[in-house]
């Protein structure tokens, strides 16, 4: 393909060749000699976006090749979408046909990129001339093409370009054969023919799609609270003033999103007691996840937790002390939700007339009812009316949301939601809490989902925590997934926490905050609560069913080790995505010992954690003297992040000693010593 043949003609030759038909000489014509394939970071041909954030250098690598031995030139393009002005960068050639190329990202919202591709005949004509040249063969054949080319650039350009040609091509007629050699082999001429190349056989990729987010959707620390229950007296229901008291304590901890369960009204009817009991007493304050009665739906405020003008205070002061404020959206209703009278074709009815309240057997919602997404009456006011439901919180501040149970809503439904709410507001999150299968999971990443719950929370031995978080290091997950790794919900109180005691809390808030950027806890964890429901993983005494209290400076916390986990995680970029993980030799399986370094190696972490809450745990280990460009018997410089002590360590090869009842973990930054 020429530059002078349309682009849309090859795109045409290619999708409209029929499976059951043989290949036509003309559409064979119009398919593109260079060869673009491989390209990343694309999910599934372009289909979805992948992810970046703003900042960041994303980095394009391609299979770029073609018949025969000519050079090729590749370029990198890229635009935001509302923008129809494209900047581009040569790609880098890494050999065996894979390219390269970054670009920056400098604002949040979509952005496009593809690749170029084209026969660079003067490249071509120079690599061969300076090979004959140096071998001693005539060239006085080739200096004549070269003039040539020359010639015919200047015929194609215009103005100033044109005459610095033509006066290249007079100089050449009148040098001796080895200044014209040198001529056209110095970097003006390159320069020069490149600015007028025709771009033979010109190809170009599809244009692939990258949303970017602001750096919270990759670096952040999450705490959720009930904000009723921020209250001494369990009769007393909390409030938004009361929560403001808590600001300080959860800046200082060094969270900086702060997230409620949900704050709306609770209905009446089967309102669930404490520890789920199917019968609630007149003062029991019910789930918070049964939304809606009288007083309002999704889009009202509880009336014990305050008004619109004390929720628009809390979000000013969290503000002030670095934290925003998330928000939960559930859709579900309860059997009391306004919704249910006004819109009752958007829910499912039974043939008895009642309607169908939400089961898992043999558990039974019967105080919540889920509503019908493809009912004939819910198209399009249902998926209209949730999507104001986010902009109106938008409007109030709220520029993240944890979605309660994605997975049981429709995907097309996620797509269109998110694109169309960002598309206004390109600052809004959304993070998926969704435990369920993993290719659902992940889709719900490429839909547009800013980061989600994981299996983190299950994954307890040496073998399933490196499985796991390799995992997450490698396309398509690297694309289109970030891992929130939530330590503990309302609804996960893992059997890991019920017996490990004081250790085991300290070792999961080092798993989470070392392996991902993205990390968060229910309010309790900083003070080990665990215990459970008999055999489950349910925190007895549930708070999603009571108002508990609590006494945030109870002995045996702890919260100045996750305080100074985050202030760790926020001084040190290499900890501030859950990608660039890398295992190392450690002579013991129940020590995880991982490292995460940015690109230029200037900040690089190791990080040792005894799975073994009970036990003393020792082994030798290898510092990762090569990945400094260092030998096995270098010096480097250690420091504990923990306590701040230095130490030189020499030579490869080194040990350790993790005792629980200190600290289960060692955090150390390691470079060169001087």
């Amino acid at each position: 393909m020429t530059v002078d043949e349309p682009f849309e003609a090859v795109q045409a030759a290619q999708g409209s060749n029929d499976a059951e038909q043989p290949l036509s000489l003309s559409r064979a014509l119009l398919l593109p000699r260079i060869v673009i394939e491989n390209t990343t970071p694309v999910i599934e041909g372009g289909l979805y976006a992948a992810k970046a954030i703003t900042g960041q250098m994303v980095t394009v690598t391609s299979k770029v090749f073609a018949d025969g031995h000519d050079k090729l030139a590749v370029v990198l393009r890229w635009r935001p979408v509302r923008s129809d002005s494209w900047r581009s960068v040569p790609m880098v050639d890494r050999g065996n046909d894979s390219w390269e190329a970054q670009f920056s990202v400098p604002e949040v919202g979509r952005f496009l990129f593809s690749i170029e591709a084209w026969i660079d005949q003067f490249a071509s004509f120079r690599y061969d001339l300076e090979k004959k040249y140096s071998a001693g063969v005539p060239v006085s054949l080739e200096l004549e093409e070269g003039r040539i080319m020359l010639l015919q650039n200047a015929e194609r350009s215009e103005g100033a370009l044109q005459r610095q040609l033509q006066r290249l091509h007079d100089d050449l007629q009148a040098m001796p054969v080895d200044d014209q050699v040198g001529t056209l082999l110095n970097a003006e001429a390159a320069e020069l023919m490149a600015m007028a190349d025709h771009r033979a056989y010109l190809s170009r990729s599809h244009e692939f799609p990258l949303e970017v987010e602001r750096e919270r959707a990759q670096f952040a620390s999450w705490y959720e609270l009930f904000p009723r229950s921020i209250t001494d007296d369990p009769e007393r229901h909390g409030t938004f003033n009361d929560v403001h008291r808590r600001l300080p304590m959860i800046r200082d901890m060094g969270f900086d999103v702060l997230y409620f369960p949900p704050i709306h009204p609770i209905g009446r009817s089967f309102r669930k007691g404490p520890n789920n009991a199917l019968q609630a007493g007149p003062d029991d304050p019910g789930s918070p996840y049964a939304i809606g009665s009288d007083e309002g739906g999704h889009e009202a405020i509880h009336p014990l937790l305050g008004s619109r003008e004390d929720f628009r205070r809390l979000v000013a002061a969290a503000a002030d002390h670095g934290l925003e404020i998330a928000l939960d959206f559930a859709i579900q209703c309860s059997q009391d939700h306004p919704w249910i009278k006004e819109h009752p074709g958007w829910f499912s009815w039974r043939p008895d007339g009642t309607i169908r309240y939400a089961e898992n057997p043999p558990k039974k919602y019967q105080d919540i009812v889920s509503a019908d997404f493809y009912a004939a009456e819910a198209i399009p006011s249902l998926w209209l009316a949730l999507r104001d439901i986010i902009l109106n919180w938008v409007e109030e501040g709220v520029k993240i949301y944890r979605v309660d149970n994605p997975h049981t809503k429709p995907l097309p439904f996620w797509q269109w939601l998110i694109e169309d709410v960002r598309s206004q507001h390109p600052e809004v999150m959304f993070l998926a809490e969704a435990f369920t299968k993993p290719a659902m999971m992940a889709r719900l990443g490429k839909v547009g989902y800013s980061q989600s719950y994981t299996y983190f929370t299950w994954r307890n031995t040496k073998a399933e925590l490196q499985s796991y978080f390799s995992e997450l290091n490698q396309p398509p997950w690297s694309y289109c997934y970030r891992p929130n790794f939530f330590v503990n919900t309302p609804d996960i109180n893992p059997f890991y926490l019920h017996d490990s005691g004081r250790a085991g809390f300290l070792i999961r808030a080092a798993l989470a905050t070392m392996g991902s950027g993205l990390w968060g806890m229910y309010s309790g964890f900083e003070l080990c609560e665990s215990a459970p429901v008999p055999g489950k993983e349910e925190y007895l005494n549930s708070e999603k069913y009571e108002i508990r209290p609590r006494d945030f400076t109870a002995p045996g916390n702890i919260i100045v080790e996750i305080a100074q986990l985050n202030r760790i995680r926020r001084q040190n970029p290499a900890l501030q995505t859950h990608l660039g993980i890398e295992f190392y030799n450690v002579w013991n399986d129940n020590i995880l010992y991982f490292g995460k370094r940015t690109a230029d190696r200037g900040n690089f972490i190791l990080v040792a954690i005894s799975l073994d809450p009970h036990n003393a745990q020792e082994a030798h280990f290898e510092l990762p003297l090569w990945e400094l460009g260092l030998d096995d018997d270098a010096q480097t410089r250690g420091e504990d992040l923990m306590t701040g002590h230095h130490w030189t360590w020499k030579g490869k090869t080194q040990w350790m000693r993790i005792e629980p009842w200190q600290l289960p973990f060692g955090i150390w930054r390691i470079e060169k010593a001087l």
